[in-house]
């Protein structure tokens, strides 16, 4: 997901924040998604279902308040392509499986795990009978084949449907190109409490693919009632998850402040403890802290001038994750697609001093496209990053050789280019360290800054309108493939007009012919990344991690590798 793609929501949140499709952003996550890596666990507390019961006994006042740095883009699963979309769908619905405070795929609205058949093919779930939607309707399988379908129908014009249902669930691809019938979707409702899901092939990362929220059901008959007003604000959403949305209506008076409230109705209410999740969009790292010292708020991002401040103290918290920033360079622009000027570009920039200066907050620099402590060889079980070492690093004498062979090519002295970031202070202030690098490593070149909000940034994206973009991306899922399929020729994240058929076929091989043969198809991923970064196809810059200012008394809060980046419903004041 951005992630999918983040991301600007995501780094936008953490820097100060970022959005990968999901889906999953300039300091934001293009994929919808986060993750957590390093040493500190799948989780920001390190609490189980056994620690919160203990919390049931607090006398506290158990509502929760939080800031994020976007509004949420759309509040439905089959549109939805970033992180803070993400995070609201996966806080007020569920689907089929959650993930647990060990990154672990467990039952939500399935009553228990899948049978399997030999091939892998058929996946066939038993639902819970007492699941039900905040109007009072029964969560049925009729529900997720409807959403399913949704979500690949060409006419829904959904991102996250075909780039995580196609060539996975059977007939997705082909009814994406109009040559099936959405009927034929692999998925069936054999009764009101048993789906039967027929994959295309077998998918090693499913399960934690059904923790995803494109995978969420949806009540038909409400969605066909609101027709074209459905998700447009909280009155026309219904919810099956822990919590409801409430006070959520982005052209409203009040389009920044919208409300969790605990889901009465929620099969598992019993474990959810906070009452409500209170949260506020604040761009301005100040503004957050001011609010956090008056005890307006119990979570803040902070910048790296606060870092410096906070660091050592019990309200700090630093929380690494393997979710990758990059700028992604869009080679239908003359200059970028000339492989020399995008080297330049990748070397030019000293990304030790933009982690240790520009961020603070515990983020490492990234010299390739997967991120470390994320997947290990099937074989050596030697980590991704160790195997394939440092693949772009920064060199700026190299990096000048190759601006100068670049200009040479194109025959001319200067090169003037746009740089796509997001609107929050602390993205304006990665966007101006990056131009100062650039402008100051690469004589002729001219770099002008466009900081615009979230929402602007991810439809320029989509429509391929950039130079160069600040971008970010966390998994969708406990694979490699997270991180290397959306650079494929066909992609519906493939915004920047790159193509290799070489890597092309890499990827496919790895998720076509070899998907039963684990150390072959992994070899083909470490292979796959150093073609794209011979390409330098991207400039990486650097694998997140993410400082905050976080209440002591707040517990139970399960911070997630991929999906919503956070998950409230163990979650209590102390």
């Amino acid at each position: 997901m951005r992630k999918k793609n983040w991301f600007l929501v995501v780094l936008v949140l953490m820097l100060s924040l970022v959005v990968a499709a999901c889906g999953g952003n300039n300091t934001g996550n293009e994929g919808t998604n986060n993750a957590e890596g390093n040493t500190e666990g799948n989780n920001t507390e390190a609490n189980n279902a056994e620690g919160n019961e203990n919390a049931a006994a607090s006398d506290s006042e158990q509502v929760l308040n939080i800031t994020e740095a976007s509004q949420i883009p759309t509040m439905d699963s089959s549109m939805a392509t970033d992180a803070v979309a993400f995070q609201f769908l996966g806080e007020s619905m569920e689907g089929l499986y959650r993930l647990d405070e060990n990154a672990l795929p467990i039952p939500g609205i399935a009553d228990g795990e899948p049978e399997i058949s030999e091939d892998g093919l058929t996946w066939t779930i038993q639902l819970k009978e007492d699941a039900v939607w905040s109007n009072g309707d029964p969560v049925t399988a009729h529900d997720f084949v409807f959403a399913w379908r949704r979500a690949v129908d060409p006419e829904t014009g959904s991102e996250y449907g075909p780039f995580m249902m196609n060539d996975v669930i059977a007939n997705a691809t082909e009814i994406n190109n109009g040559e099936a019938e959405l009927e034929e979707l692999g998925v069936e409702a054999l009764s009101d409490t048993e789906l039967e899901i027929t994959l295309a092939k077998p998918i090693p990362y499913f399960h934690s693919l059904l923790t995803f929220g494109t995978f969420l059901p949806l009540n038909e008959s409400f969605v066909t009632e609101q027709g074209a007003d459905y998700a447009l604000s909280s009155d026309n959403l219904v919810f099956n998850g822990p919590f409801t949305l409430e006070n959520w209506d982005p052209t409203g008076e009040d389009p920044e402040q919208w409300s969790l409230v605990k889901n009465a109705d929620y099969w598992d209410a019993e474990t959810v403890q906070l009452e409500e999740v209170n949260v506020s969009v604040v761009k301005e790292t100040s503004t957050g802290v001011n609010l956090y010292t008056n005890g307006d708020v119990d979570r803040h991002p902070l910048s790296a001038e606060y870092v410096e401040q906070y660091a050592g103290t019990e309200d700090f918290r630093s929380l690494p994750e393997p979710t990758l920033f990059y700028l992604k360079m869009n080679q239908g622009t003359e200059a970028l697609a000339n492989q020399d000027i995008r080297k330049a570009i990748s070397m030019s920039i000293n990304k030790q001093d933009l982690v240790d200066v520009i961020l603070a907050n515990g983020s490492v620099v990234s010299n390739g496209a997967v991120p470390g402590d994320f997947t290990t060889h099937p074989e050596t079980e030697e980590d991704f990053r160790d195997i394939n070492g440092d693949l772009l690093t920064t060199d700026q004498e190299t990096a000048k050789e190759h601006w100068q062979a670049g200009l040479d090519a194109l025959g001319v002295d200067s090169v003037e280019l746009g740089l796509l970031g997001g609107d929050t202070e602390v993205a304006t202030e990665m966007d101006a360290y990056i131009k100062d690098q650039l402008e100051g490593n690469l004589e002729g070149l001219t770099v002008n800054v466009s900081s615009v909000p979230f929402e602007e940034r991810i439809a320029r994206d989509e429509a391929s309108d950039y130079d160069i973009q600040s971008s970010g991306w966390g998994p969708d899922y406990l694979d490699p493939n997270t991180w290397l399929e959306m650079w494929t020729t066909e992609s519906p994240y493939m915004t920047m007009n790159y193509s290799n058929e070489e890597f092309d076929t890499l990827i496919s091989e790895a998720n076509n012919e070899l998907l039963t043969e684990p150390v072959e198809r992994y070899d083909n991923f470490l292979e796959a990344e150093k073609v794209l970064m011979e390409d330098a196809a991207i400039a990486p810059l650097y694998q997140r991690a993410r400082a905050y200012l976080w209440r002591p008394d707040v517990q139970g809060v399960v911070f997630n590798p991929m999906g919503a980046d956070f998950s409230y419903k163990w979650a209590y004041i102390e």
